[in-house]
């Protein structure tokens, strides 16, 4: 736990009350000073101390005040007073002293976080839209109870539960399926599959760090000097879910079993969003492999599913398990430069990963900050002993970059939607998000970086919240079908012979201009000025999908037409060996 050092002004020196003589009670009554309740003065808080707080506490009422606490440690209690009851008690014996209440600060800095103004969070806080009533379940390393994210900006504590699949335990159970299907074409998941056939949620802590980093960035409610939050949804409710070892690494198995678990207890903990700020390489299509088909159970059953693009980059196809899945929400990350309060500067980071997918799906969805990301971390964990460079203020902030941290960002800004419009489906979720994002130009109108690499642009809040967008994202897609294995679907994208990757229209006719192709090349513009890009309110060109049978007719570049893109063996064996880590540690920008 951080040391924090409280100065308190102007108390005097605190006497033992074994010196004090008793109190006296020849007090006026407290009619005498009582008023009219249509007349009485304003009252201001007050320290009142005796011989013992029972004692403070008598002489208060005899006044006429209000006892507000009892303050044992120094024979005191707080109490409300007007003018007139705290001159009267200043002029009782010395055996009575009235202090003001004033004011206290931690000492160290509290660090300006900026993201939240990259994005404008800060106005939606000023409109009151802070993530209240909105849970994020987070997939992480586990979680540091330090007090601005385990109370919220209403300060009311907001950790909702906590389970560790590390513990061991059983998954969900065998009558407890979700790959069955009836006759109104529901997922069968049968709900009474709750908390009771899991193991009983643990008190976890967090040995790495990275799961408390990322869950900062989301719902700290620390202000900064000027009263910003320095979280995205400083009042967001959380569920922080350990699956990964104190070194990062995690095994598939580990992940199901925590994807289980959230979907399960989705109804409990009142859970909409899912953040996951890790990865692994694709070895399959992404309908094969199993944390994606789990990932796709989460969407189905109505959470928002965020995942870091990961830190590849910046070369095409880098784009690894889970955020391969088209249906998630997918975050590549940006830089402010370390200027954040000069916007002309901002660019992609390099280590931010880029598409398309295998099955010529665009990623990333949208880009979000990622770059020098300063949050909480605890000073005994893995990665500030790894990175003491990168500790701050006192051992218990860390700067980092990553799309682990821009997925944040954007989980983030997901609970200030759901707040301002609590029914809006994951889908439509999607489509706000994209259809209000800033797509970065150069000073000429021209495409700062190709759609592969910034997906739909740079994250804004203000306008995702303010946005009345349906229908734009995931379209002619189904994950109900994906899981019962009946249909699959492939993207609009390909690459020519030249190696230059583009996409087509509906009609199959290919695109050009607008970001829409790229040839295998990196654009780092001096200026990349998401604040002056163009917004696509009409819908996104590319979210959507074809079934797979249908990919050659639409697209004869296919990236599917290419022959195998994996090497020989590479595809999943029998049984369940494959791992997955938080994502690589990548340097600043």
């Amino acid at each position: 736990m951080r040391r924090q050092t409280l100065i308190f002004c102007a108390m005097g020196l605190l006497v033992p009350a074994l010196f004090w003589p008793l109190l006296q009670t020849g007090a006026a009554p407290a009619a005498t000073l009582a008023q009219p309740a249509e007349t009485a003065p304003l009252r201001s808080t007050y320290i009142v101390q005796s011989t013992s707080a029972a004692a403070a506490q008598r002489v208060v009422e005899q006044a006429g005040g209000k006892v507000t606490a009892t303050l044992n440690i120094i024979n005191a209690v707080g109490a409300e007073l007007d003018a007139a009851q705290a001159e009267w008690l200043r002029n009782q014996s010395g055996d009575v002293r009235v202090y003001e209440d004033g004011t206290l600060e931690v000492s160290g800095d509290v660090k300006d976080t900026h993201y939240q103004t990259l994005v404008g969070a800060d106005v939606l806080h000023n409109q009151g839209i802070t993530g209240e009533g909105v849970t994020i379940a987070v997939l992480d390393t586990g979680l540091w109870k330090t007090p601005s994210i385990e109370i919220g900006a209403n300060g009311s504590p907001r950790i909702l539960a906590q389970y560790d699949a590390l513990a061991g335990g059983p998954l969900a159970s065998d009558n407890c399926t979700n790959d069955d299907h009836d006759d109104d074409d529901e997922v069968e998941y049968n709900d009474d599959c709750d908390s009771r056939l899991h193991p009983e949620p643990l008190d976890i802590d967090d040995w790495n760090g990275h799961g408390t980093h990322i869950t900062s960035i989301m719902v700290s409610s620390g202000r900064i000097a000027d009263g910003r939050y320095q979280g995205i949804a400083p009042n967001a409710g959380v569920v922080a879910v350990r699956a990964f070892e104190p070194d990062g690494s995690g095994s598939y198995l580990n992940v199901i079993k925590a994807l289980d678990w959230i979907v399960s207890n989705r109804s409990q903990y009142g859970i909409r969003i899912l953040n996951l700020s890790f990865g692994a390489p694709a070895a399959s299509h992404y309908w094969d492999d199993p944390v994606n088909q789990a990932v796709m159970a989460a969407w189905l059953r109505g959470i928002v599913v965020v995942a870091a693009a990961g830190n590849n980059g910046p070369g095409p196809m880098t784009v690894g398990v889970p955020a391969n899945v088209p249906y998630v929400i997918t975050v590549g990350a940006m830089t402010d430069n370390f200027t954040p309060d000069d916007l002309s500067d901002d660019r992609l980071a390099r280590f931010s990963a880029a598409g398309p997918t295998v099955e010529g799906f665009v990623k990333p969805d949208i880009v979000a900050p990622g770059g020098h990301m300063l949050g909480r971390m605890p000073p005994y964990a893995w990665l500030p002993l790894a990175h003491p460079d990168f500790v701050k203020a006192d051992g218990d902030y860390f700067s980092m970059s990553g799309t682990s941290q821009s997925a944040a960002v954007v989980s983030g800004v997901l609970a200030l939607m759901l707040q301002a419009e609590p029914m809006l489906p994951p889908d439509d979720a999607k489509c706000r998000l994209m259809a209000s994002a800033r797509f970065a130009l150069r000073d000429d109108g021209s495409a700062a970086y190709s759609v592969f690499q910034q997906g739909a642009g740079m994250v804004d809040a203000v306008g995702a919240v303010n946005d009345t967008a349906r229908g734009c994202a995931n379209r002619e897609m189904w994950a109900l079908l994906e899981l019962w294995d009946m249909a699959h679907y492939a993207g609009p994208a390909g690459v020519d012979e030249s190696g230059t990757y583009y996409l087509v229209d509906e009609n199959g006719t290919r695109q050009t201009g607008k970001g829409q192709d790229w040839s295998n090349g990196v654009l780092w513009p001096d200026g990349s000025l998401w604040q002056q890009g163009v917004l696509w309110n009409q819908g996104v060109p590319w979210s959507s999908g074809v079934h797979w049978d249908d990919t050659q007719s639409l697209n004869p570049d296919s990236l599917l037409n290419q022959g195998s893109l994996w090497p020989e063996g590479s595809l999943w064996p029998e049984g369940l060996s494959r791992s997955a880590s938080t994502l690589t540690w990548v340097d600043f920008e």
